[in-house]
């Protein structure tokens, strides 16, 4: 699968720190119009800006700072789970309803097959249109969708398919309503259930993972983020209005919170880091998606030669070590 590197997908939102490449991208877009009117031979211009243009993308994308690579992970054209089911899955059959309240899309789950193999797919869905993101709650689940993603979950378990879920959400839903239905028990219930699942676990971050909301489908086997997704136990905003009492300060929370795949790799909270496309998962989705399907089926092919207690086991001594803590002794 091959990339045009001017390509820009942008929808017409453009990120701050892209600009200068925006503004390439056009001056490209008009030579190679007006090449096509003329009939000119600008060949030799057109490939020292095209140059120009794939040096200037590996200069900014080679130092992404935190709050960048949040707003990259946010980009409205960024390849959401909707897409990754499109290009990466087959045959899906989507299953519906928690059957205690009601069917939360902000959770989308059903089976399908990756590569050769059978699965469960279990997934954030933030919709594409306006629309679609009201119908989403813009990627916040309610506890009816964390429920029904256990229930299918433990009907995978029941048939010996592993499981794929895409972690995509600023967070589950903190309103009155959630609460009020157990949002903190799904999501505690989620962590237990999926720690001791007879069956394998695949976890992919694809763009946002904010904190509970992410964790409810986010214990498994092997796990990875896309290289400019972010994974926290808070967002940036929420942990600046906490500790400097205002938003206004979310990029220096984003630094500090170490949220980046490369942070969240060295510090053994995930297993791997699946490089996105020169210049993000929205210019090249196709190439992007083609490399979250391979290692899905590479890992599910591994995951598959451990036996299923022997999974349970080494499932439980990963999340084991995440983390350190200090012991001291009290004082006589």
């Amino acid at each position: 699968m091959t990339a045009n590197t001017t390509t820009s997908p942008t929808n017409g939102f453009e990120l701050d720190f892209e600009r200068p490449l925006i503004q390439l991208e056009r001056q490209i877009a008009e030579l190679e119009s007006h090449a096509g009117q003329t009939g000119l031979n600008i060949n030799t211009e057109l490939r020292k800006l095209r140059q120009s243009h794939t040096s200037m993308l590996k200069k900014i994308y080679g130092q992404l700072g935190a709050w960048n690579t949040i707003k990259v992970a946010r980009h409205p054209a960024r390849p959401q789970s909707a897409d990754y089911l499109r290009m990466c899955f087959a045959d899906f059959c989507e299953l519906h309803g928690d059957r205690r309240y009601g069917d939360d899309a902000a959770i989308l789950t059903g089976f399908a097959r990756v590569g050769p193999y059978k699965c469960l797919l279990v997934a954030h869905a933030k919709g594409k249109d306006v629309k679609e993101r009201i119908r989403c709650n813009f990627g916040m689940p309610h506890p009816e969708g964390y429920r029904k993603a256990l229930l299918k979950m433990k009907l995978a378990e029941k048939y010996g398919l592993p499981i794929v879920t895409l972690v995509d959400t600023p967070g589950a839903y903190p309103g009155v309503g959630a609460e009020e239905r157990g949002q903190a028990q799904a999501i505690a219930q989620n962590l237990m259930e999926m720690s001791r699942l007879k069956t394998q676990i695949l976890t992919i971050v694809i763009g946002e993972g904010g904190s509970g909301g992410a964790l409810g489908i986010g214990v498994g086997d092997r796990m990875a983020m896309l290289q400019y997704a972010w994974y926290s136990v808070i967002s940036p905003e929420g942990c600046s209005s906490i500790l400097w009492k205002t938003g206004a300060s979310a990029d220096k929370a984003a630094e500090a919170l170490k949220l980046t795949a490369k942070d969240n790799f060295k510090h053994g909270v995930i297993d791997g880091i699946i490089e996105e496309p020169l210049g993000g998962a929205h210019r090249h989705p196709e190439l992007m998606a083609d490399r979250v399907q391979k290692w899905i089926v590479q890992n599910i092919r591994e995951l598959k030669r451990f036996k299923v207690d022997n999974l349970v086991n080494r499932r439980y001594e990963k999340i084991r070590k995440i983390g350190k803590f200090v012991e001291e002794q009290a004082s006589a």
